[in-house]
C-alpha cells in the first residue's frame, strides 16, 4: 500500500505546544492518518495515499480551535514499502477468543502445533502479508467476538476491508453459506485469498475495490461487517444498507469509543437499530439490526 507522509510545522507558545500537537492527531486521526512521529519541532503523520485529501485537511486546519497556533503542512508521497516486513518476520503468538476461537501465525506454526483443550474449538491460521487483521488488534476480536454471538449457518455475509480475510474465514468456519469480501488494497486482497486456501474456505469470494465494487454483486447479505477507519464507514453505511435486507445484520468497528454517537447517527438515517455496543481499550465495535 502506498503512503503519503504530510509534515506539520507548529507554530505558538511552549505552554500551549502538547495541546495543539494531541488536538492536531486528533483531527488528522479523523481525517485518515494512521500514525504519527516526531522529527525536530516537526509533527509527521501518515496516511494510504488514497485517502489523502488536502483540501479537507486545509479546511481543517482553517478552522482549528486553538486560534494561537499556527500549522503549515507539506505532503510527500513516499515510495511502497511492506511496513510490515519486521513484524512478519517474527510473528504473533496464538490468541484465544473465549477459548472458542485460535488464531495462530501461519508462517511460523502448524495447525497440529496448536495445542486446544475442546476438540471443538475452531483453529485459523494466518499469515499477514501487509495486511491488516490478525486478532491482535482490539476491532478484529471485537467483532469476532460478535460473531460467535450470531447464528450463521445458511447465512450470506460480507466483509467490507477484508485485510487478511480473518472475518471472512472466521464466518466461513462458523457455517456461513456464502461471503463475499472486498478491499481497496490489492496486497490485501491476494493475502485473503491467501489465508482463505490456507483455512481451506473454498466459499469466499473476493473483490479488488471499494464500497462501488458492490454494484456488481447480486443479491442482500445477511450480515455485514465492516472494520475500517470511521470516515470510511460514515461514508459507505449507504452503500451498506443498499445490500442489505430487512432483517439483516451490521456490524461495524476500527473506531475509537468517542466516534459512537456520530456512527448510530449515521446509521440511524438509514433505519439502523443499535443493538449494542462493545469496547476494548477505547476501542468501539456497534451492532445494528433493521
Amino acid at each position: 500500500m502506498k503512503y503519503n507522509k504530510t509534515s506539520f510545522t507548529i507554530i505558538c507558545s511552549d505552554h500551549l505546544k502538547l495541546a495543539v500537537q494531541d488536538l492536531l492527531i486528533d483531527t488528522a486521526g479523523e481525517l485518515g492518518y494512521e500514525s504519527f512521529d516526531e522529527e525536530d519541532e516537526i509533527v509527521n503523520g501518515y496516511i494510504p495515499t488514497m485517502l489523502y485529501n488536502k483540501r479537507a485537511l486545509e479546511n481543517e486546519l482553517l478552522h482549528f480551535p486553538i486560534q494561537e497556533a499556527s500549522i503549515t503542512f507539506t505532503t510527500i508521497e513516499l515510495e511502497e514499502q511492506n511496513w510490515n516486513e519486521e513484524w512478519e518476520r517474527n510473528g504473533f503468538k496464538p490468541i484465544n477468543i473465549h477459548n472458542k476461537i485460535i488464531i495462530y501465525d501461519a508462517r511460523n506454526s502448524s495447525d497440529s502445533d496448536i495445542e486446544v483443550i475442546d476438540n471443538d474449538v475452531i483453529k485459523i491460521g494466518i499469515e499477514a502479508k501487509q495486511a491488516f487483521g490478525t486478532g491482535t488488534h482490539e476491532t478484529t476480536r471485537l467483532v469476532i467476538s460478535e460473531l460467535l454471538k450470531l447464528d450463521l449457518h445458511t447465512k450470506r455475509v460480507l466483509d467490507c476491508g477484508c485485510g487478511t480475510g480473518i472475518l471472512s474465514i472466521t464466518a466461513s468456519k462458523l457455517g456461513a453459506e456464502d461471503i463475499v469480501g472486498y478491499d481497496i488494497d490489492e496486497w490485501s486482497v491476494e493475502n485473503s485469498k491467501h489465508n482463505s486456501e490456507l483455512n481451506n474456505t473454498q466459499n469466499i469470494e473476493l473483490l479488488h475495490g471499494d464500497s462501488n465494487s458492490l454494484s456488481h454483486v447480486c443479491g442482500f447479505f445477511d450480515i455485514v461487517i465492516a472494520n475500517i477507519n470511521r470516515n470510511v464507514l460514515l461514508e459507505d453505511i449507504p452503500q451498506f444498507n443498499s445490500v442489505m435486507h430487512d432483517t439483516s445484520t451490521l456490524i461495524l468497528s476500527g473506531f475509537y469509543t468517542e466516534d459512537v454517537p456520530l456512527l448510530i447517527a449515521k446509521a440511524k438515517e438509514y433505519g439502523f437499530i443499535k443493538a449494542k455496543t462493545t469496547e476494548d481499550n477505547n476501542w468501539a465495535c456497534i451492532t445494528f439490526n433493521k
